[in-house]
């Protein structure tokens, strides 16, 4: 039987389909890819991370969300903490001309009473007791309002026991803004009416501190209140976004 030449071959009615790229090779790829992700992620992304948290967080398990009067009334809950010694603390506040307050005595109640009547201002007017853990606020910083004595801002700190990597301790406190003077809804004792909005204050405070510069970081800490308003214990209405901020006080 003859052949046809080559070269009058009739084409291939059905050409063999081209080549198409192994579906299980983009398997294998984004597989690798998988696994080098998850790698960097838990192993190199999230240790770092926790490891930050434990750093920064040094004392916050333990530590409640509201302080009480000294009858164990709710008052002022706590909304801004810092990490630092006493003295760094001391240094931090006074630069962002936050003066600490005198001592609550007969002495002092009798000079803000003459304040607030001849409307001079006092500068480092005394702020009541409230107790965290059973004691009274270890040190209290205010900042007045022009020449009037009735409002003004203020914040009171609570040393923590637990200290943080370098050794320095954890400040919890309760800035909140004294807008004018009037009786407990409570006591019926003359007090100073705070401002609702504590998250207001808790910014204000801490754009001062971030003015003088003496803070390495500053972070929030999300849903350290679970309840986000209440009444403080002169009878004051309270609310909040749930945030504690932690400002870090540079080390010189």
């Amino acid at each position: 039987m003859l052949s046809m030449p080559s070269s009058e071959r009739q084409p291939n009615p059905w050409p063999l389909p081209p080549k198409r790229h192994r579906p299980w090779k983009w398997v294998a790829v984004g597989g690798g890819v998988f696994i080098v992700g998850y790698w960097l992620v838990a192993y190199l992304l999230m240790p770092v991370v926790w490891m930050r948290y434990t750093r920064h967080h040094p004392a916050l398990r333990d530590v409640p969300n509201i302080t009480h009067t000294v009858d164990g009334i709710p008052a002022d809950p706590l909304n801004v903490a810092l990490v630092g010694t006493e003295a760094e603390l001391n240094r931090v506040l006074l630069a962002a001309q936050w003066y600490p307050a005198d001592p609550l005595t007969l002495r002092s109640r009798l000079e803000i009473a003459s304040a607030a009547v001849f409307e001079h201002p006092y500068d480092d007017a005394p702020v009541s007791n409230l107790y965290l853990w059973g004691r009274k606020e270890d040190l209290a910083f205010e900042q007045p309002v022009g020449n009037d004595p009735r409002q003004r801002h203020h914040v009171r700190f609570w040393h923590s026991d637990t200290l943080d990597q370098d050794s320095r301790p954890l400040w919890v406190g309760a800035a909140i803004f004294d807008e004018r003077v009037g009786l407990s809804h409570t006591t019926g004792q003359i007090t100073h009416h705070t401002a609702a909005n504590i998250d207001i204050e808790r910014g204000k405070l801490f754009s001062d501190l971030q003015h003088t510069g003496a803070l390495s970081e500053v972070y929030f800490v999300n849903g350290f209140h679970h309840i986000r308003q209440g009444r403080n214990g002169g009878g004051d209405p309270w609310f909040t976004d749930g945030r504690l901020e932690v400002g870090v006080i540079r080390r010189r």
